[in-house]
């Protein structure tokens, strides 16, 4: 990747604005959005929703997804006071030094701790830490809907489980389950790039004999398993349980769906229940919800 170039688009922002929009770029740019929080820091980099940028990145030779992307913020300015975006072509090496000074340490849950990979951390006893170089993939910790993967990830994840991550991005939940105890970890994207960071995050994390990163989407899961992951978009998730992803589910299973917005909550809902899977929690956060679900148990089985 070396010497190639990537537009970038961002918008300065506040609140409720910032989650329409990074649903926006997550749906057209490369790694979805980069949401750099301004005036907060350390574990509570999530808590100031006042002032924020929202990025994302795309191929400055694509004129049309450049106008996809202006058009679906102008209809979003329909709703919210958003200002013109700027737009600005880095090369991969500056952008890599750039956003690096917009993450620090991030403390998730109980025990989860994600830590960029060029800075330090000691670990205290009991933490699970996740060493992360998301690159231009998704998932940081930064976005309210891998906070709430991970969780979730922490309440349901045991000793020995099988695990799919679709739509992986850079790895964290899948590599967050394997330092939980999931004993195999099947983490699949469709994006060369998220594929790319993935694979150099488990390897950074020595997590590699338990997971394992492909490219792809439902159809390279064969199953079943104990827990599935996915962190995409509402639409995507629809789309997803009509291509079978329920029945990857072993009897008793868990599927975590998130990414979703709140007023997207039912279409979701209902997606899981046309495949019988029963709904047995949901988190939010801000206007992100995760659905927890879980599929029928075999006869016999508590």
């Amino acid at each position: 990747m070396s010497g190639q170039q990537w537009l970038e688009i961002s918008v300065h922002v506040d609140g409720e604005a910032a989650e329409a929009i990074s649903e926006v770029f997550n749906r057209y740019g490369h790694g979805g959005a980069v949401i750099e929080h301004l005036l907060s820091s350390g574990s509570a980099a999530h808590d100031d929703m006042d002032e924020m940028i929202v990025k994302t990145y795309i191929a400055p030779d694509n004129p049309d997804l450049r106008r996809q992307i202006k058009e679906a913020l102008w209809h979003l300015g329909q709703l919210y006071p958003i200002p013109e975006p700027s737009f600005r072509v880095l090369s991969t090496e500056d952008w890599a030094e750039a956003w690096k000074t917009h993450y620090a340490v991030l403390h998730v849950g109980r025990q989860t701790v994600i830590v960029p990979q060029w800075l330090e951390y000691r670990a205290q006893p009991g933490e699970a830490i996740v060493t992360l170089d998301p690159g231009m993939a998704f998932g940081t910790g930064t976005h309210p809907t891998t906070r709430l993967c991970l969780t979730a990830l922490e309440a349901l994840a045991t000793p020995g489980m099988d695990v799919l991550d679709l739509g992986t991005g850079s790895g964290i939940l899948a590599i967050s389950a394997a330092k939980q105890g999931a004993a195999s970890v099947l983490a699949l994207d469709v994006d060369e790039i998220a594929v790319a960071a993935a694979k150099e995050n488990v390897a950074a994390n020595d997590v590699g004999s338990a997971v394992h990163v492909e490219a792809g989407s439902v159809e390279k899961a064969s199953g079943p398993y104990d827990l599935i992951l996915v962190n995409i978009l509402a639409g995507v998730i629809c789309e997803l349980m009509g291509r079978g992803l329920a029945g990857l589910l072993k009897p008793g299973g868990t599927l975590v769906a998130s990414g979703i917005i709140d007023c997207q909550e039912a279409q979701v809902r209902e997606a899981l229940s046309e495949q019988g899977l029963r709904i047995v929690n949901r988190l939010a956060e801000q206007d992100w919800l995760a659905l927890i679900a879980r599929s029928p148990s075999a006869p016999g089985q508590a």
